[in-house]
């Protein structure tokens, strides 16, 4: 508020600091009960922006759980990776193997003949280059581009090529007396159906002689390396492909060709990913945990002596803090009535919550579960009633707009603004009673003026009868 201090002329009085503390006095009690109640609604909509949080948390690390992938994960082994490397994917299945790389795929590439350099002119005409498996581009070879370097652009800019790429090499000529230029091409792609011929018409008339544009073609072209398909055998069954990156052959397994190694069987090892469920599994401990722990700190009672509520949590009291924190507890201790097999809780494959509330993995109970019944353990977590699914379930109806946490925070933030217009109007009126106040006290230092200026008059009146 705005206060203007200074003394009364006539009385001697503080008018604006006088005025100041009245209206404090005033003023201050209302103000202090609002602050108050601003910083309990604050508070609490800060715990529940923390809540709100750890339980978003809890249901992401759930979430992995819900549709049961988890326990589909395997992991894939080679006995000799400088052979073949595997890998495990959706769909794997356990299983042992013995696979033998006979033959690489390979992509073909070509080499040209000697050029002075690559703006050595070639000739004119056209080029047409085709793949065994049909795939076929052309390029024309005018004036303008009929160098080397002209045409290894013209080839890899030209409209449909998927199939070769240009390139040109500088090395020693023949005889070693000299640097020449060639060019390279190179299939994109291995394997026999991405051999490519170069045929075409040669301006010169003669598309069977060394020059000209003809010195481009097949005939003219040098097999740097041929095009083969990779040829294996799993368990004695052969498979010809064109890549050396088979995912076809062993379902959910890529195999990577690395070398051939004719007569040597590789043994490939598909099992459970053991370790992927553990650390899952882990990080929906530690995840628990980390809900329990804060749940626990928003909810706690100080206990302060002499009836201090001192270090009470955010949400002490609050019913739906109260609420969440049994539903997860008990959807996580509680048996599951659609597991099949020999386990229906998380307490049978070694998950247990203790008298305090906090959750623990033994990774070796858990490990023999895995072994002795997948699908058991699996239906504990995902199944119709598994604790994933029900978790999840509750978690998404507190955490849902509109949902309990969010209607909350909805109606603090109007308490908030409410509060806001509260503070507005008390301070309107303080700065009313201090435009009174500070009328009336003028009003009466003039007139304390007045009356001290009559009695100096009459005081030097009398004092010269």
């Amino acid at each position: 508020m705005s206060i203007v201090s200074s003394t009364g002329i006539g009385s001697g009085i503080d008018i604006g600091t006088l005025v100041s503390q009245l209206v404090t006095a005033e003023g201050q009690p209302a103000l202090n009960a609002i602050q108050r109640q601003q910083d309990t609604t604050n508070t609490r909509l800060s715990g529940l922006g923390t809540l709100k949080s750890a339980l978003s948390d809890f249901q992401t690390v759930v979430s992995k759980l819900k549709d049961g992938n988890l326990f589909k994960t395997h992991k894939a082994a080679s006995a000799d990776e400088s052979i073949l490397k595997v890998a495990a994917g959706a769909g794997s299945v356990a299983g042992s193997y013995a696979v033998e790389v006979t033959q690489l795929a390979k992509a073909q590439k070509s080499i040209s003949g000697e050029f002075a350099n690559s703006a050595a002119t070639v000739g004119t005409g056209s080029l047409t280059i085709a793949t065994t498996a049909g795939a076929s581009f052309n390029v024309t070879v005018a004036s303008g581009n009929n160098t080397l370097l002209g045409i290894r652009d013209a080839i890899n800019n030209a409209s449909g090529n998927t199939s070769v790429t240009a390139s040109i090499v500088n090395v020693d000529n023949s005889t070693g007396t000299g640097t020449i230029s060639k060019l390279v091409l190179t299939a994109k792609n291995s394997g026999l159906a991405n051999a490519f011929t170069v045929t075409g018409t040669d301006d010169d008339g003669n598309n069977a002689d060394t020059s000209g544009l003809s010195q481009i073609f097949s005939s003219n072209l040098s097999a740097q390396t041929t095009a083969t398909d990779a040829i294996i055998k799993v368990d004695g069954q052969t498979a010809t492909r064109s890549t050396n990156s088979i995912t076809d052959v062993i379902q959910g397994l890529t195999l990577d060709l690395k070398s051939a190694q004719v007569g040597t069987k590789v043994n490939v090892d598909v099992s459970l990913d053991n370790e992927a469920v553990n650390k899952t599994l882990t990080s929906f401990v530690t995840a628990y945990n980390k809900l329990h722990t804060t749940s626990k700190d928003l909810g706690k009672y100080g206990g302060g002596t002499g009836g201090s509520s001192s270090g009470n949590g955010a949400l002490i009291g609050d019913a739906t803090l109260r609420y969440v924190t049994s539903q997860v507890r008990q959807d996580s201790a509680n048996p599951v009535s659609s597991a099949t097999g020999n386990y229906n809780s998380l307490a049978m494959i070694g998950i247990k919550i203790d008298k305090d509330g906090v959750m623990s993995l033994d990774s070796t109970q858990l490990n023999t579960a895995l072994s002795a019944s997948l699908q058991s353990v699996s239906d504990v977590f995902s199944s119709s009633d598994g604790v994933a699914t029900r978790l999840y379930s509750k978690l998404d109806n507190v955490l849902q707009s509109g949902g309990p946490l969010d209607s909350q925070q909805t109606s603090l933030k109007k308490q908030l603004s409410a509060l806001d217009s509260r503070k507005a109007d008390v301070q309107v009126r303080l700065d009313n009673l201090q435009k009174t106040l500070q009328k009336q006290f003028t009003a009466m230092d003039v007139n304390v003026g007045k009356f001290k200026s009559t009695g100096s008059f009459l005081s030097n009146w009398i004092s010269k009868l």
